[in-house]
């Protein structure tokens, strides 16, 4: 397939890439949904349609447009058209409701939102609360309009239809491609500022380490409100000239039917899918499947080991996030299990202690990052000067994230920085413990956290959520415990929850669970004479 021209800055977006695309290729299939199959001018009409009905309501280069949609072909055109434009994408998790939903919109000061009509009425539930918010684009709403104060509404179907004839805008690889949100683990949400190169850039290295080309089928069931499935599956797809399928959503049960419909030979994945997906029962045919390589990160060695040699395909795992790209990657003939990878010659990396000072192999520190390309990288937090600063210090990006660096130059991911736990001495890390206490049959989540001692290190608190038809005591836990992991790691306080506070994209909030402290319902092992310190759902059925 013949290569794109990328050498220019203005060559170097988004939208750049999908109209060389559309030029070399035309009606030729990019992608499927639903069994329907989309071309490259096709989408590029799309994006047109979009660009064109949003410059009609105001729309200039520079705004902030929401987009809240599920998987669907239309989201891809409003990225792109908004692309034409120069316009920023705000991709909004589809789960959001209330306070946060308002806060995020706020936060980014969008003027437009592009919904659809199944969350149109959680929209509706805050728009008192919307101070920027001018425009709302509705999806799949056949009937009347609502009628919302300071806020115009439109048919989807009615701004795309004025025709392709947008006025494109002056776009570079420099310019804001759209903010990313960050998870909030450890506390409100931070709005990522990402460059149109950071798109391209990423796209040409995971194309380049999985070997797309024109044979390959991307499969991408990850939502496309998150960085993942746009910029490691639709933007190498497009990029390398490979097929790809949009799934409305990942489904253990439909996975191995529609790769084998589609001929799927990849899939970018998080960790937990791949252990949704072992969980099946093994079959015979299990290695007769299209799939070749898988990306992904957060697969624990041992289902990286179990899921190669089930379904005979190659893992690439590697380290990012959101701010930074891709910065540690593994490579067919360069990888270990467990392992982020090491780093990839457009980025320079640097493990430091709490004072900034290089740490030796073997030791966990902080991961410091920067680019060796120019604006593959965030360009600021949103709003937030001084969160752009304490991220940037000595001109490295700091991750705050633990990783440690082997002998053999391998990174392992350690824990978030702010996750980790110093008692007696010892740099403890929570995911450890979490793991040892997952363990527990009778366990179905936990989370470790710091409790500050008053001997000036930290004690360890689990927050536990046991499985349905547990009888568990603090104590048994603690005896489980006590068998699988070093004194100093043994939890000091357990406490019993229904569920663990997290955001919508299921990542637990561990910053709530240290605001709440030690609760009146903790069990304490140096204190055990309490009354609550067991859970029992005898009632229950697994």
């Amino acid at each position: 397939m013949q290569p794109l021209s990328l050498a220019l800055p203005r060559e170097r977006t988004i939208h750049q890439v999908l109209e060389q695309r559309a030029a070399l290729h035309g009606e030729a299939t990019f992608f499927w949904f639903r069994d329907q199959a989309f071309s490259y001018a096709g989408l590029d009409r799309m994006a047109a349609s979009v660009a064109k009905g949003l410059q009609g309501v105001g729309v200039a280069k520079g705004e902030r447009v929401a987009v809240m949609l599920s998987n669907r072909p239309e989201f891809l055109g409003a990225w792109f058209g908004l692309s034409k434009i120069g316009a920023l994408e705000v991709p909004i998790n589809t789960a959001h409701r209330g306070y946060l939903l308002s806060y995020l919109l706020n936060q980014a000061a969008c003027s437009v939102l592009i919904v659809q009509k199944a969350f149109l009425p959680c929209v509706e539930e805050v728009c008192k609360d919307l101070t920027s918010l001018r425009h709302m684009v509705v999806l799949d709403m056949e009937e009347g309009l609502p009628s919302l104060p300071g806020i115009t509404l439109h048919h989807y179907s009615e701004l795309v239809a004025g025709g392709q004839d947008y006025v494109p805008a002056d776009v570079g690889w420099s310019d804001p491609l759209g903010i990313m949100f960050t998870s909030g683990t450890t506390g409100p949400s931070k709005g990522a500022v990402l460059p149109q190169n950071y798109a391209v850039h990423t796209a040409e290295i995971i194309a380049g380490i999985a070997g797309y080309g024109p044979d390959d089928c991307l499969y991408n069931a990850l939502p496309l409100f998150h960085g993942n499935a746009k910029l490691l599956s639709t933007m190498p797809a497009l990029y390398s000239g490979a097929t790809m399928v949009l799934a409305e959503r990942f489904s253990a049960s439909q996975f191995w039917d529609e790769v084998a419909r589609y001929g799927c030979t990849e899939f970018n994945y998080i960790g937990s899918i791949l252990s949704i997906l072992l969980k099946a029962a093994p079959r015979a045919d299990d290695h007769a499947n299209s799939l070749r390589v898988l990306v992904g990160a957060g697969a624990s060695p041992e289902v990286y080991k179990a899921f190669e040699q089930r379904f005979g395909v190659t893992l690439i795992e590697g380290y990012g996030m959101n701010e930074i790209g891709l910065p540690l990657m593994s490579r067919p003939g360069a990888r270990k299990p467990g392992s982020c990878g090491k780093p990839h010659p457009d980025y320079e990396v640097m493990v430091v202690d709490d004072e900034g000072r290089q740490v030796v192999d073997g030791t966990p520190g902080e991961l410091l990052v920067r680019p060796n390309k120019p604006w593959s990288m965030l360009l600021e937090y949103y709003g937030m000067p001084d969160k752009t600063v304490e991220a940037w210090q000595g001109l490295w990006f700091h991750t705050g994230d633990y990783l440690l660096k082997d002998g053999e130059g391998f990174y392992h991911f350690v824990d978030r920085k702010k996750d980790a736990i110093r008692r007696r001495g010892e740099n403890i890390s929570s995911y450890e413990v979490e793991r040892i206490v997952m363990s527990h049959p009778q366990v179905q989540e936990a989370a470790a956290t710091p409790v500050r001692s008053d001997l000036g290190e930290d004690e360890i608190m689990v927050t536990v959520v046991a499985r349905v038809g547990a009888s568990l005591s603090a104590e048994a836990l603690i005896v489980h415990c006590e068998t699988m992991m070093a004194k100093f790691m043994v939890p000091r306080y357990v406490r019993f929850v229904a569920v663990l506070p997290k955001t919508p994209t299921e990542k637990v909030q561990k910053f709530v669970i240290r605001e709440q402290g030690v609760t009146a319902d903790t069990w304490d092992r140096e204190s055990p004479a309490q009354s609550v310190h067991s859970v029992n759902h005898p009632e229950a059925s697994a």
